[in-house]
């Protein structure tokens, strides 16, 4: 969006005194009314790459160039087969694998709506997505595939031959049907304070607007990047990092996601990867970038391709980024800041000057404007004011799935979005995030919702009341910790209670911290004052 006639905007920092908007410092980006398939492919016609997908433990590669002739191939099959159409919605419970960009794009062909869910979800997670999006087929693996009830067009498993005969021609001739900039594309999830999953609603303008904006900026090179994804294509952030490196003919190296345990193994193979391939962009989150300046591992590979380090997720701390540069002084970190309901990334720190700037995530993203508004006054901020982060842009979310109240409340009537985040912009148009309003809890990544856990923990008999907050931790940069009230005369201990959650939520949701005490201070509405329990557990901390 362009400032108007009528504003000056600073050219340092983007900022319009006038309309008091910061705007993007990028160039504007127009970008075709077509649907995200077909934007990919002219990209790739535009410039013949010599990339691939590439599976890091088979070894597997599929030329780009096979593309659209698979992606096409792939889609007439569905459509065939399983008799899909514009607007159904497809669930995909899977880990990461070459087949997922191939999925993603033929059912974007055919206008359905792409889903994908976590695998570790617990099964009530998965029963109210399935709820909340009615799908009408499922994409799964052998090893997820008992985890879905029935569904009107069927299962089909992703690691079987029957998939790969999809892959291949049919004969017949394939008409896709037309799809608009404003048709929905996927519908990923992102958790609320008020602990229940939310589907939001992307569309193919949203998704397009995603990738335009960094292939407007992206530096020309002599090869094609090689980009190493270790993050789930389920996640906004891998979901995009994986559309956008097809999009924009680089090669993409495909690994399944951080298991729970395991990192040291974890870490050899991905610098195993990196030394095999060639890697130059290595997508993580950032309990990997914790691992990475912990563990010598990185001593024994030749990791000199590697020139950039893409992280986000979440926030890495200042002194876990000093020692990264300190130990890997030729590779720039670039942390960016988006949510899902922003299609990932509206701010990224651009070459390495921006990259060098300690704590920022960059300037904004081509076509967005924000504003830093005063939470108690609603006034907005000039720069180096910190402030709620508020964006406005073609990759702001259509809305939430069946919820016009929980879209209101998070997407104005002018098109702006309230981040819940407290952040600023400094005189050069940067990024700065101070702390999250929201009270959701950032562990490796994934959103924990308190409410969830606090629901679960008082259905425990010898549970009276309960809170969960996020506590400090090097390795995942929060984990859930529960204060407990527990019944006079409880026998219940630390590790009955983590057991007892353990058992009904997934692995990422577990309480992993268990401090006792009288009473949950709450407020005189009841709303608990969870930055006193967070003083109590940092006391606590101390003494130990």
């Amino acid at each position: 969006m362009e400032p108007s006639s009528s504003s000056i905007v600073d050219p340092n920092s983007g900022f319009s005194p006038q309309t008091k908007i910061f705007h993007s410092l990028r160039p504007s980006v127009s970008f075709p009314s077509s649907s995200l398939p077909h934007y990919v492919f002219s990209l790739l016609r535009s410039s013949p790459t010599s990339a691939s997908l590439i599976d890091a433990t088979t070894r597997r590669r599929i030329p780009l160039s096979h593309l659209p002739h698979l992606v096409q191939s792939l889609a007439s099959n569905l459509r065939r087969k399983f008799h899909l159409h514009k607007n159904d919605v497809a669930f995909i419970l899977s880990p990461n694998s070459i087949h997922i960009p191939l999925l993603y794009l033929s059912l974007l062909s055919l206008g359905a709506i792409v889903s994908p869910s976590n695998p570790l979800s617990s099964d009530s997670d998965i029963s109210h997505q399935i709820h909340l999006t009615r799908p009408a087929i499922a994409f799964v693996t052998s090893a997820t595939a008992a985890r879905l009830p029935p569904l009107p067009q069927g299962t089909v498993v992703l690691d079987s031959p029957e998939f790969e005969s999809l892959l291949l021609p049919c004969g017949a001739e394939f008409d896709p049907p037309e799809v608009f900039q404003d048709d929905m594309a996927a519908i990923l999830y992102s958790s609320g304070t008020t602990g229940r999953v939310k589907g939001v609603e992307l569309t193919h303008r949203n998704l397009i607007a995603a990738i335009a904006g960094v292939h407007a900026v992206r530096a020309v090179r002599t090869s094609p990047p090689v980009t190493l994804c270790v993050v789930p294509f389920f996640h906004v952030y891998g979901f995009m990092v994986c559309l956008r490196e097809v999009a924009l003919g680089g090669s993409l190296v495909v690994a399944a996601a951080e298991p729970e345990s395991g990192r040291g193994r974890r870490l050899e193979l991905i610098f195993g990867a990196v030394e095999e391939f060639n890697v130059t962009h290595l997508a993580v989150a950032p309990p990997l970038v914790v691992a990475m300046v912990k563990s010598p591992v990185a001593d024994k590979y030749d990791l000199r391709s590697l020139e950039v380090l893409l992280c986000g997720g979440a926030a890495v701390a200042s002194t876990v980024i000093e020692r990264f540069k300190n130990k890997f002084a030729n590779v720039s970190l670039v942390q960016a800041y988006g949510l899902t309901e922003t299609t990932a990334g509206v701010t990224r720190p651009l070459g390495s000057n921006e990259s060098e700037v300690r704590g920022s995530n960059g300037r904004l993203v081509s076509n967005c404007q924000a504003r830093i508004v005063d939470p108690l006054t609603g006034h907005s901020l000039p720069p180096l004011r910190p402030g709620e982060l508020w964006i406005r842009g073609p990759m702001v979310m259509k809305g939430y799935v069946d919820d016009k109240e929980a879209t209101a409340a998070m997407v104005d009537s002018e098109g702006w979005l309230r981040t819940g985040d407290i952040c600023f912009f400094d005189g050069n148009g940067l990024l700065f995030h101070v702390e999250r309003m929201k009270d959701l809890i950032k562990y490796n990544a994934y959103q924990v919702a308190p409410a969830e856990l606090e629901d679960l923990l008082l259905s425990h008999p010898a549970i009276v009341d309960a809170a969960v907050i996020p506590y400090p931790d090097d390795d995942a940069g929060q984990i859930p910790a529960a204060f407990v009230v527990r019944q006079p005369g409880s026998t219940i201990n630390e590790s009955m209670i983590m057991d007892f959650v353990a058992q009904k939520v997934a692995p990422y949701k577990k309480v992993r911290r268990v401090f006792y005490t009288d009473a949950i201070p709450k407020n005189a509405t009841g709303k608990v004052l969870r930055k006193e329990l967070i003083k109590q557990a940092t006391h606590i901390a101390s003494k130990l």
